[in-house]
Parts: structure tokens; C-alpha cells; sequence
């Protein structure tokens, strides 16, 4: 198993992170008119804001009218579209005021067509039987940096560190981060920990990047939701996958869990079209899975059912009420006061039940006296009446959302309707 190199900055051990989508947040689109919604989401609980990539977007073979932030054509340009470096560095000041971190987002595996590099260090690209700037997956707005090249690694480094000196951010979100060799993260967490002690997520899967990087994605977990909604598996797999993950991540490793993101929305429909009715159950289970760091995209508490555009102007609508902003925060506040949900080091027990284990989902968290239980219906059926087994369970708890208080015995008989949920901490 991967033995990691680095270890993870304390207050992103139990945290939350926030996705920002700065284009589509407002009508304005601005880093100035984000700002306004810092408070509020202060207020919800998050922790971690991740900033979708805020540099100047390629012209040359832009995609639709606006072209893809992960596109760029300057690593240390802020897009004009967005504002300047003065507002970023103004929004960094006011989210740190508010005890929130900062993640900016860092595509190192390939840059726009026309970026300042390709007249002043065309050596830093790869170059096809022609001599020619191209990509190697298919994507046709962006051309592939090649890593062979020491100056190439050495400048990258410098535009992490320029992003940390100039803007005080965080950490980064490293996009395709397993297209880049891992011994260039390391090379470059190395220096970078010497200016400061940095927050790394790597969008990958391979546990391998672990010996770098903090946290890493989940997409596995989500295409088993997907699945499990349309009855494609079972939920028991839910489980089954949990187990597959302690078993080939270190013990260590932190798991962004999420139902959406900016690449699931603007490609494959909001949560709502690929997990309907259970995008509650769903996110309870990504806050409360072990190793979890929960995502939220921007507009989803609202809820965002919408599939927002990804190469033009999409504004999320913030006319009404959010009406999940207080189960988000619900969750995230269970988070914050409960050890036995932390992270790393508290334990997890899958809980029997009677008659109902082929839909029923139901586990809990502990960490020495704190206890988390977590029951799920995952699946469309209503009135499902089932009872706990196990005396693990046994003693006072309480809801997290109604309050109430009930006492828990061998067999506590319970009723769930479709795709419906309940989770009591003890106290």
C-alpha cells in the first residue's frame, strides 16, 4: 500500500470543501460579486473555498463563446472577465477573516493553444511527428506540457509559488493531477512546504498519488450511486465499495466525496437528473463515509436542478429561498462538534437489520463515547419498517434535524419512505 511522504495541515482533517464557479455564480460573473455570498456560506459552515481555474482563457480554438476555464493562456494572469489580482487578493482577505481557506485550481497537464509559453518556450510542449503543439487525449482547445523538459518543471514551481506569495492561498486543486509524473508533484510539494504547509487534492483515483497529495476523488463511489438509483445494483454494494476503498488507500488518505461537481453538472446533469429522489441519502452518506471530505458545488443548496451551460454564460439563479441550505448545514455543523465522525481515526460498524438489509443501508460511527448512526433507505420503496440488530446501538440519541430524543434498544423498530433517511448522534 502507498506510504504517503506529507502530512495533512490540521484544519483540513475533518473539513468541508466548496466548489465556486465564478462565472456562473452571478449574473455579473465577478470575484467582486462572489464576495457578497461569503457570509452566507460562513454562515452554512463551509470551510474550504475551491476556486475553479480564475486564469485569462485561450482564443485560439475556444470552445463555444467563452471557451473552457481549463483552457489557460497565462498560469499568472488573473481573466479579466473576473476581475484583477486586487479583487482575488481582496476575496483571499476576506475569506481568511472568516476563518475559510482558500484552494485555487491548478491545471498542470496541459495549457490553452495560445499561451504566452508557446513564443517564449515552445521547448516546454510536446511536439507531435510534425513539429507540431498538439494533446494527446483528444481535446481540442488544449495543447499537452511536457514533462521531460527540467525548465518546464522548474517555471510550474514557480507558478504554484506565485499563487502563494502574491494571492496567499491555501492549496491547490490539481486537475488530471495523475497526467503529470509524480515524482514533478513531489519535486514540487517539497519546495513548496517550505514557504508553507499547503492543502493538495488531486483529481485522480490511484492511490499511488497519495504519497503526494492530501485527498483525491471518488468517481467510483459516485457511478455506484448512480447505479444504485436506477436499480442497476445493490445498495449493499454501497458498503462492498467502502471496504474495496480502506483496503487500497492509506489509512490516512483523505476521500473527496461528492453527488455533483462543475465536470458531473455541465456534462452529465445536475444531481437531480442522475440521482433523482436520493440526492439527500446520497450526500448524508458522502459526510458521513470514513476518510470523507464532503464537496458541495456552487448553487447546490439551493438546489441548482439545472445543467449549466459549460462554455458560455450560465448564471445559477439565487432569486428564491435556499431551501437546503440548512440541511447542508446540519450535516456540516454534525461534523464539526462530533469526533466520532472525524475523518481519520474514528471507526465504522455496519449495523443488521431485519428484513430490509437488501435496501436498508445502516452503519455507525464511533470515536471512544461519540457515536454517529446513519440509516438509509436506498431504494423506492415505501414504508419500509425494519428493526436494528446489534447492542451496539443501544442508549440515548438524538436527531440531528428534528431534535428528538429516543432511547435505543436491541430491536428499536424504525419506518423509512423512499430514498428517506435518519441519522442520530448519541448523547
Amino acid at each position: 500500500m502507498t506510504k504517503r511522504k506529507f502530512s495533512t495541515i490540521d484544519w483540513a482533517l475533518n473539513a468541508n470543501i466548496y466548489e465556486v464557479n465564478i462565472r456562473q455564480y452571478t449574473p455579473e460573473g465577478t470575484l467582486q460579486a462572489f464576495g457578497s455570498h461569503l457570509p452566507r456560506l460562513h454562515e452554512m459552515g463551509v470551510e474550504i473555498l475551491w476556486f475553479m481555474p480564475l486564469t485569462p482563457i485561450s482564443e485560439e480554438k475556444r470552445q463555444g463563446t467563452l471557451g473552457s476555464y481549463y483552457a489557460c493562456s497565462d498560469y499568472r494572469a488573473i481573466d479579466p472577465a473576473y476581475g484583477t489580482a486586487e479583487d482575488f487578493k481582496t476575496l483571499v482577505a476576506e475569506a481568511h477573516y472568516l476563518g475559510m481557506k482558500v484552494l485555487v485550481d491548478f491545471v498542470a497537464n496541459h495549457t490553452g493553444c495560445d499561451h504566452v509559453w508557446t513564443k517564449d518556450h515552445p521547448e516546454f510542449f510536446k511536439k507531435n511527428d510534425a513539429g507540431e503543439f498538439y494533446d494527446s487525449h483528444g481535446w481540442v482547445d488544449v495543447i499537452d506540457l511536457d514533462y521531460d523538459n527540467l525548465e518546464l518543471r522548474k517555471m510550474m514551481i514557480k507558478v504554484l509559488k506565485h499563487w502563494v506569495n502574491v494571492f496567499d492561498v491555501d492549496g491547490f486543486r490539481c486537475d488530471m493531477a495523475h497526467l503529470v509524473p509524480l515524482d514533478f508533484w513531489v519535486e514540487a510539494r517539497v519546495e513548496l512546504e517550505k514557504q508553507k504547509h499547503l492543502f493538495w487534492l488531486a483529481e485522480t483515483e490511484q492511490p499511488l498519488y497519495h504519497k503526494v497529495f492530501d485527498a483525491t476523488y471518488t468517481w467510483k463511489f459516485l457511478h455506484l450511486m448512480e447505479d444504485v438509483w436506477k436499480g442497476n445494483r445493490p445498495a449493499i454494494d454501497v458498503l462492498t465499495t467502502l471496504e474495496e476503498y480502506a483496503n487500497s488507500f492509506p489509512a490516512d488518505a483523505l476521500r473527496l466525496f461528492f453527488v455533483t461537481n462543475h465536470d458531473e453538472n455541465s456534462h452529465s446533469g445536475s444531481e437531480y437528473e442522475r440521482l433523482g429522489h436520493a440526492v439527500r441519502a446520497f450526500a448524508i452518506l458522502c459526510a458521513t463515509a470514513p476518510n470523507s471530505i464532503p464537496l458541495l458545488y456552487s448553487g447546490q443548496e439551493i438546489p441548482n436542478k439545472k445543467k449549466l451551460l459549460f462554455f458560455e454564460k450560465d448564471a445559477i439563479d439565487w432569486s428564491g429561498q435556499c431551501l437546503l441550505q440548512d440541511f447542508y448545514q446540519s450535516l456540516v455543523m454534525l461534523r464539526r462538534r462530533n469526533p466520532a465522525l472525524e475523518a481519520i481515526g474514528s471507526q465504522m460498524e455496519v449495523i443488521g437489520t431485519s428484513d430490509a438489509d437488501e435496501h436498508i443501508i445502516a452503519y455507525k460511527r464511533s470515536n471512544g463515547e461519540h457515536s454517529v448512526l446513519v440509516m438509509l433507505n436506498l431504494s423506492g420503496r415505501s414504508m419500509l419498517k425494519f428493526t436494528l440488530i446489534g447492542k451496539s446501538v443501544s442508549g440515548k440519541y438524538r436527531s440531528i434535524w428534528s431534535g428528538l430524543e429516543i432511547e435505543m434498544e436491541d430491536h428499536t423498530s424504525f419506518e423509512l419512505q423512499a430514498w428517506d433517511f435518519l441519522v442520530y448522534e448519541k448523547v
